[in-house]
């Protein structure tokens, strides 16, 4: 019998005691379990310890574990926290669908994570064990990150710049602990509250949020397959006056949009003209898969592009590692204002993320990912086609992680949400990535969350629900 199963039973057994058991009581010694159960005293003590994380017992040093009595705590009273907190500048969002945690048995294409099966996980595991016997496991770092990891992210982005431009340096790349602190302290450096920020619609959610906890302003410009309308854009920066427009040229989440060449440069020199930042968010850099990502901040080297590139979807949910590569000015305030915020990034997870990429094996994990992707994106694609007519696909994206799938305009998507999970299919209403009004009724479903097997029932289930919605 495993070690596992054998504390299930101690502590299966020992929970029928307790359930007869007065307060106080005193549970059997460690030697007299082991007789009765037939366990190691390894094994007892892990179960005591799972009772006692269950505030079911308390061990007392030196005298014994008993069985804890229930505490008839008052009802603490908070009201006097309305007055001191005051009106909120803002309402807090509900926390994104794409974060939900759902049962296995459940069909999840809400997910905002890729599968664990899609991770580098072995190459995750190692870097942790020589991180931790090494100084990143005690030591403080610089403030702008570990030089290695500065200099990785610099030269990732300097390889795809054009002859004739200067690549940025390691001193212009900031590391951030995941891309939302990154967007966060971006967002008040170089926008600042109560001032306008251009921004795709639909768009990030987490970028919605970062901005509506600084109190940016958002200005939604219209955005489809192929990006926003360069004269859209035009049209909202100089209405607005906005300096900054926030932007995902590369399989955008949750379109998967990938701006062409042409509307690229155009937006470049739009920024150019009014003297403006594109915050270029590249989160999906890693997910390329019958296209390659080409960051717009390769083909600009006088500042206008502040590039942000995270590590924590590809390397691993637990590695929240990112990097903003900004270059004058703009540079040393994003610095000062992460200061601000959380000092320096953990020297250990810079040291696991720069261990993880520059391993050979992690080239070889990304084309072998690349060519998961795609069969699961397929796969989902086909799936809907032939099960779920209903929900239309404006364009199968060439990277990322998302379909974006737009629904009848009478769709009660409320309903359609509850109907698909009560058939256990759990779905991401598009609401959520709109700064404004949704342009009509989506959702974003992702094809790289667990179980692809299952996704043709999935779209079944989807096809059903839209088939009960009412005329």
């Amino acid at each position: 019998m495993n070690n596992d199963s054998s504390v299930d039973r101690l502590v299966s057994g020992l929970q029928e005691w307790l359930a007869t058991a007065v307060p106080g009581a005193k549970l059997p010694a460690t030697r007299a379990l082991v007789a009765q159960y037939g366990a190691s005293p390894v094994t007892v003590q892990k179960a005591l310890r799972v009772l006692a994380a269950q505030g079911k017992v308390e061990s007392r040093p030196g005298v014994g574990t008993f069985v804890r009595a229930e505490r008839t705590a008052r009802a603490p009273d908070h009201g006097w926290q309305t007055a001191a907190l005051g009106t909120p500048r803002h309402r807090s969002r509900q926390l994104s669908a794409a974060l939900r945690t759902v049962p296995n048995e459940v069909i999840a294409l809400h997910a905002g994570y890729p599968d664990r099966e899609l991770l580098p996980e072995r190459l995750v595991r190692a870097a942790f064990a020589r991180a931790a016997r090494g100084d990143a496991a005690v030591g403080r770092p610089p403030a702008a990150g570990l030089p290695e990891l500065q200099a990785w992210f610099a030269t990732e982005l300097g390889d795809a710049v054009p002859p004739g431009l200067a690549p940025p340096a390691p001193n212009d790349v900031v590391v951030f602990p995941g891309s939302q602190s990154g967007l966060s302290t971006v967002f008040r450096a170089l926008v600042g509250a109560g001032r306008p920020l251009v921004v795709e619609s639909p768009t990030y959610w987490g970028a919605i949020l970062a901005a509506e906890q600084v109190g940016v302003r958002l200005v939604p410009v219209p955005s489809g397959p192929a990006g926003p309308d360069p004269d859209e854009l035009a049209r909202a920066v100089e209405q607005s006056g906005a300096r900054a427009f926030y932007a995902q040229p590369n399989f955008a989440n949750p379109t998967g949009a990938r701006w062409p060449d042409r509307s690229a440069e155009r937006v470049l020199d739009l920024v150019r003209a009014h003297g403006a930042f594109l915050i270029e968010d590249d989160w999906a850099h890693d997910f390329g898969i019958s296209a390659a990502p080409f960051p717009l901040a390769a083909r600009d080297d006088s500042g206008h592009v502040v590039h942000l590139r995270s590590l924590t979807k590809s390397v691993s949910p637990a590695v929240r590692v990112a990097g903003v590569v900004a270059r004058g000015p703009a540079r040393a305030r994003i610095l000062a204002a992460a200061q601000a915020e959380s000092l320096y990034v953990s020297g250990l997870l810079q040291a696991v993320a720069l261990d993880v990429v520059t391993q050979p094996a992690w080239r070889t994990h990304l084309r072998g990912l690349r060519r998961q992707l795609a069969a699961r994106r397929d796969l989902l694609v086909d799936a809907l086609r032939a099960h779920a007519p209903g929900a239309q696909l404006d364009a199968v994206p060439e990277g990322g992680l998302n379909l974006w799938v737009r629904l009848p305009d009478t769709t009660d998507l409320d309903r359609l949400v509850q109907d698909c999970e009560t058939e256990g299919v759990v779905v991401a209403p598009g609401t959520e990535w709109f700064p404004a009004e949704p342009a009509g009724a989506h959702l974003r479903l992702n094809y790289s969350g667990p179980g692809p097997g299952a996704f043709p029932e999935g779209a079944r289930a989807l096809g059903r629900a839209l088939a009960r919605q009412p005329g």
